[in-house]
């Protein structure tokens, strides 16, 4: 049985993991969250350790969640249709609320790869299998035991767009000229650790200025500093913009349309849950 974060089971797992010279004790739930926010379907993490257990414990509530949602989406739909009434803001606000039916037109199955080559002798990447077992979560990872510059053949077949990257390695450069067209134009994350108050992290920061002056429109950045610490002390994410989708659900004032489209994805999704699970008597 997998364990969520919130859990003591896994805190005192992952705490096994934790090197207090990696200093990743607050960035791995924030990429937990950014998971369940996001929901990404292929994520890519360079680096092994603390945080591996974070990303494949969020995949799997996310997708835990995507399937309990889809069913209460569906019940409420259906309930809502055959008593006659057009989709308005009482489907909007019942359980689950505010929830796209577009999302669930498709599968939600994501998929983490893990990129280490277990040489750091400091490092805990060479633990994480134990803890991942230990949880119910290794089924979730797949290890590719390589160098990063050595690992672009090597990742699972399918698995591109990456819709998410964790890059904890001195190679955030590397990665970027040579995994970028690999990011989900459409609003793809790479997140990386420890670019500032360094020289060399401040060059690469550089570069990533003079990349989006030559490239309107390409990509978004953002860093954020752990103010108290002196070192591993910052993320910073990039969001790949150059093929991102217009998603407009609403008009002047916030208030949703509820369009001829939207009522087709609910049908249509109310259909595929049926075809899928036979009638429903309610929410999951």
């Amino acid at each position: 049985m997998t364990q969520t974060i919130q859990s003591d089971e896994f805190r005192s797992a992952v705490a096994r993991l934790s090197v207090p010279g990696m200093g990743t004790e607050v960035v791995g739930p924030l990429l937990a969250n950014l998971i369940q926010l996001l929901r990404p379907r292929r994520v890519l993490e360079v680096g092994m350790g603390y945080t591996t257990p974070f990303l494949a414990a969020a995949l799997a509530d996310a997708e835990k969640t995507v399937a309990a949602e889809s069913l209460a989406l569906a019940a409420k739909t259906r309930e809502h249709l055959a008593a006659g009434r057009a989709l308005d803001d009482a489907w909007l606000l019942a359980e689950p609320p505010l929830v796209t039916p577009s999302l669930h037109l498709e599968p939600y199955r994501p998929r983490l790869a893990a990129v280490d080559n277990l040489s750091i002798a400091d490092s805990s990447a060479g633990r994480v299998r134990e803890v991942l077992t230990e949880l119910g979560l290794d089924d979730r990872v797949t290890v590719v035991n390589a160098d990063l510059k050595d690992s672009l053949g090597k990742l699972p077949e399918g698995f591109a767009p990456i819709d998410f990257a964790w890059v904890d390695a001195w190679e955030c450069l590397w990665f970027f000229d040579h995994f970028w067209d690999l990011i989900d134009p459409d609003g793809g994350l790479i997140v990386m650790h420890y670019l500032m108050t360094y020289p060399e992290g401040d060059a690469v920061r550089r570069y990533l200025e003079k990349f989006q002056q030559r490239n309107p429109g390409e990509l978004e950045v953002v860093s954020l500093l752990e103010s108290q610490k002196l070192m591993q002390n910052s993320v910073t994410i990039l969001r790949r913009t150059s093929g991102a989708k217009k998603r407009r659900y609403a008009g002047t004032g916030g208030r949703i349309d509820y369009s001829p489209q939207l009522l087709s994805d609910a049908e249509r999704h109310l259909r595929l849950v049926a075809e899928a699970h036979g009638s429903l008597a309610g929410p999951a």
